[in-house]
């Protein structure tokens, strides 16, 4: 049982100091800027994917890299998610611009379930 087809939209990287990781970023891959809130967050253009850059007041994650996925109902993505095997880290929560909340797969990967609000 699914909560419905879920897809990473970007694998978040918490960093120290966001400017710094956008311009190493941009210089040793090639990675533009799609996207920048301050000292907060920046969205880089990868790819397929976006890296997203999180500041010390935007990671949700403790430090851990992790896979963001877009799903249709966070809620309900937690419950198949916890029945299935995985832990809930971090409860669903506002964001920004997303209901997001923490999971953990059961070989201790960490994932980031969003949709927007």
């Amino acid at each position: 049982m699914t909560a419905g087809a879920g897809r990473v939209r970007n694998v978040l990287h918490p960093v120290a100091d966001v400017a710094a990781a956008t311009a190493f970023y941009a210089d040793t891959l090639g990675f533009g800027a799609k996207f920048t809130d301050g000292t907060r967050y920046a969205a880089l253009d990868a790819g397929d994917v976006t890296l997203a850059l999180a500041g010390p007041g935007e990671d949700i994650t403790d430090g851990v890299a992790a896979a963001s996925v877009k799903v249709a109902d966070v809620e309900a993505t937690v419950a198949v998610f916890t029945r299935a095997g995985g832990t809930l880290v971090r409860p669903p929560e506002p964001g920004p611009h997303e209901t997001r909340a923490v999971l953990r797969d059961p070989w201790g990967n960490t994932l980031i379930a969003y949709a927007p609000r």
